[in-house]
């Protein structure tokens, strides 16, 4: 099953050449979650060929413009093109105000449904599920309430040796048990052992997102055993004062984090404007934990 993140938008606080403010583009078997908008998401969209119509599910993190500003232009694309099907938004309390006050002052009245649903920066909590995948919030440590997410893969049902069966002729109506992992028992009295008859599926797999954070361990547990994680890091680690006041993490605290949390791959982005290339921030990362990438505009990275 597919299980892939795009990254959108990099770059923190504001946009600068060849890096646009926070969004990314996660695909779980052909649905598609937008995890925050910042300013230009839909232009990013566009560019990298996806259709911003296929997107159901947005999750904002925190209401600074950066992670957000995109999401007033998107919602009014969408209405435009003509969308009917309903959208649905995780964020704060009071994006839903906002969001309500841009389309009262503009006259516009949105033509397809969206359910708001409130995120809480107080506990982690469970917030999203269906039959792809479980979302719940991390609780994050910065100047304003924020939540990251954690997207967890749901445990698929069995594969059928299908050979195997269709070479002793079992009835396609037992399958269905038979993935579930049940023993059956058939008419003639053979006996089928599921695990003779089935392999395991896929274990499933976990995509931990932190915006914007100080280094905390109070979250460690949340985003522990990842097989993704999405960490911001802003600085490097030379400037641990200015990260600290502003409430961010360095290259080299990333990293701390991937390793404390047992990742097994981590991608950091959120990088700030005064960096023009950004090697030096993946070498201070890799320093502490090997298994980084940078979080590179139209790449996308399986889960």
């Amino acid at each position: 099953m597919k299980f892939e993140v795009t990254i959108l938008g990099s770059s923190s606080a504001t946009p600068v050449h060849n890096r646009n403010p926070t969004a990314q583009l996660l695909n779980c078997n052909e649905k598609f979650y937008l995890i925050d908008c910042g300013e230009g998401t839909q232009q990013q969209l566009i560019k990298y060929g996806f259709k911003a119509s296929k997107i159901d599910f947005i999750f904002i993190s925190h209401l600074h413009g950066d992670h957000y500003f995109g999401l007033i232009g998107l919602l009014s694309s969408l209405h435009l093109n003509g969308r009917i099907k309903p959208l649905k938004i995780f964020g704060p309390a009071a994006l839903q105000e906002i969001l309500a006050l841009q389309f009262k002052y503009s006259e516009t009245v949105i033509r397809y449904p969206i359910e708001f649903v409130v995120t809480e920066a107080t506990v982690p909590v469970q917030i999203f599920e269906n039959n792809d995948l479980v979302v719940d919030t991390v609780i994050l440590n910065h100047r304003i309430p924020c939540t990251g997410f954690m997207f967890t893969q749901k445990k698929r049902l069995r594969k059928l040796i299908v050979e195997k069966l269709e070479a002793e002729g079992i009835n396609i109506d037992y399958y269905p048990l038979l993935k579930r992992g049940i023993d059956l028992e058939l008419p003639d009295g053979r006996i089928l052992l599921n695990s003779e008859y089935t392999t395991d599926s896929d274990t499933p797999r976990r995509y931990g997102y932190c915006s914007d954070t100080l280094l905390d361990e109070g979250y460690f547990e949340s985003i522990s055993d990842c097989d993704l994680l999405y960490h911001e890091a802003t600085f490097l680690h030379e400037m641990l004062d200015r990260a600290n006041q502003t409430h961010h993490t360095t290259a080299r605290q990333a990293g701390e984090i991937a390793k404390a949390t047992r990742a097994s791959k981590l991608l950091i982005g959120h990088f700030s404007s005064r960096y023009k290339t950004l090697q030096a921030l993946l070498e201070e990362a890799r320093s502490v934990f090997e298994q980084t990438e940078l979080a590179i505009e139209g790449n996308t990275y399986t889960i």
